[in-house]
């Protein structure tokens, strides 16, 4: 019989505490290496589905190397047992450090039944988790004391780390069609009911009449020409989500191109009717003044976050946005506008950059499980038509076409901009909303009307039945 070895099973570093042991268990280890080795078929899949192939989920050396070798004759179709995972480990030189024969045999002898694998794998996950969460600290420390570090860019990096451990894990990947589609069923009936919301309706009828509202992990993109209003039209659906509905959801916005002083002047004056231009022409009067006290103290109870860093790349987006969700439940995401933010590392090419950050806003929509809306520039191809009233097609978003893969809705903001000039205070000229790609529903043309002094989009009649035109003052 083989000599008994010592179990490899000193404590990994701690980081701030080295001579403590990090958290785990090693009779559950064992309980998952036995039920592998005595139920390959019916175990080993769950537990790489549980705990990957990494090995990191077990704490000890020796219980490591094991489950590695099980790994390999498992995708080599030998199914490991004692005298299989023996051999492998013993050809590779590991099997005295794996505790030899005699500790393989002590494993197989530890469990009577493979019922309980999913409830071990849970532990240990769990338990890797919180040393992964030691060493994130510990490592974070320890840059700080670096007098050279970039303090921004170290909270950066530290934000990610933990969200990654956080979230990673928790998605349940594969699921039964039969119980989706009992839960599907149930979310229709509720929306038909009126109970739940298919998205956020921005209040724009003949918008939420295609897409459904603004909906959760989906990317959005609201493309125009410069000066056409598209940070108008943002600003009024912000606001119609955040300030005037009935029920205010929470909204973060980063704004690339207005400060926030400038966007906080343009929703006072939006709301309360009053061009800008009356404040240094001599028009404003103590009826302008009253409205625009109702319109500050309507303001103030929406939850609206602004950030107008300049710049922005991705990873600070997701680091900010990931904090606004934690702290604020933010339910919208608005960006204004995607060239004007950079990846995180050099590339080669602008269309690559932006194919980037165009795939990172998707998957943040994803992550967080919040409607993005982005508000893109469309290149110069179509002020090249000679007729003046071209409409925008999905080729001319500028830069890149990954954009128009990665987005679940594409619209483009389009209005003759020669008609709003010289035109009278409170008057408007004819806008047109055309939604050109749609994953999950219709396309089409929505009607609006642009009142220039006030920066104002409304749906133009006739609309349905349920519109009410003072809903998207």
């Amino acid at each position: 019989m083989a000599e008994k070895r010592t179990l490899d099973v000193s404590p990994r570093p701690a980081g701030i505490l080295p001579d403590r042991a990090q958290p785990h268990n090693l009779k559950v280890e064992q309980a998952v290496l036995a039920a592998m080795l005595r139920n390959p078929r019916g175990c080993i899949d769950t537990v790489i589905e549980h705990l990957g192939i990494s090995g990191d989920a077990f704490y000890s050396a020796a219980n490591r190397a094991i489950y590695l070798a099980a790994l390999e004759l498992h995708k080599s179709g030998t199914a490991p047992d004692l005298l299989t995972i023996a051999q492998k480990l013993q050809a590779a030189g590991k099997l005295e450090a794996a505790g030899g024969e005699l500790y393989l045999a002590e494993i197989h002898s530890t469990i009577a039944t493979t019922a309980n694998i999913e409830s071990w794998c849970v532990i240990l996950r769990n338990l890797a988790m919180l040393r992964r969460m030691i060493d994130a600290c510990s490592g974070a420390l320890i840059k700080c004391f670096d007098n050279d570090a970039e303090p921004l860019a170290l909270v950066e990096e530290i934000e990610t780390e933990i969200f990654k451990i956080r979230t990673e894990g928790t998605t349940e990947t594969i699921r039964d069609l039969r119980v989706l589609v009992r839960e599907e069923f149930e979310t229709l009936i509720k929306i038909r009911n009126k109970e739940i919301e298919v998205g956020i309706p921005t209040k724009y009828t003949g918008l939420d009449d295609f897409t459904g509202g603004l909906k959760r992990g989906e990317m959005f993109v609201l493309a125009a020409r410069p000066s056409i209003g598209k940070t108008s039209l943002g600003l009024n659906i912000i606001a119609n989500i955040a300030i005037n509905g009935e029920k205010r959801y929470p909204v973060a916005f980063f704004s690339l191109e207005m400060t926030q002083n400038q966007i906080a002047r343009r929703l006072l004056c939006s709301e309360s009717e009053i061009p800008e231009s009356a404040f240094w022409n001599g028009t404003f009067n103590d009826n302008d003044l009253s409205k625009l006290t109702a319109a500050a103290a309507k303001i103030s109870g929406a939850q609206l976050f602004i950030d107008d860093t300049g710049g922005l790349t991705i990873s600070e987006l997701r680091a900010k946005a990931r904090r606004l969700k934690n702290e604020h439940d933010i339910q919208l995401i608005v960006i204004d506008y995607l060239q004007l933010m950079h990846a995180d590392a050099r590339v080669d090419s602008r269309q690559q950059e932006v194919a980037e950050i165009s795939g990172g806003i998707k998957k943040l929509a994803k992550d967080l499980n919040v409607p993005v809306l982005v508000l893109a520039q469309l290149n110069r191809e179509i002020d090249k038509n000679a007729s003046p009233n071209a409409r925008p097609k999905l080729a001319h978003l500028r830069e890149s076409g990954a954009i128009e893969q990665d987005a679940d809705v594409v619209s483009f903001l389009h209005r003759n901009r020669d008609d709003a000039k010289n035109i009278a205070d409170g008057a408007c000229t004819d806008a047109e909303l055309i939604v050109e790609k749609n994953r999950n529903g219709k396309t089409g043309t929505v009607k609006l009307h642009f009142y220039p002094s006030r920066m104002l989009f409304q749906q133009a009649p006739p609309v349905s039945r349920e519109f009410n035109p003072e809903a998207n003052k």
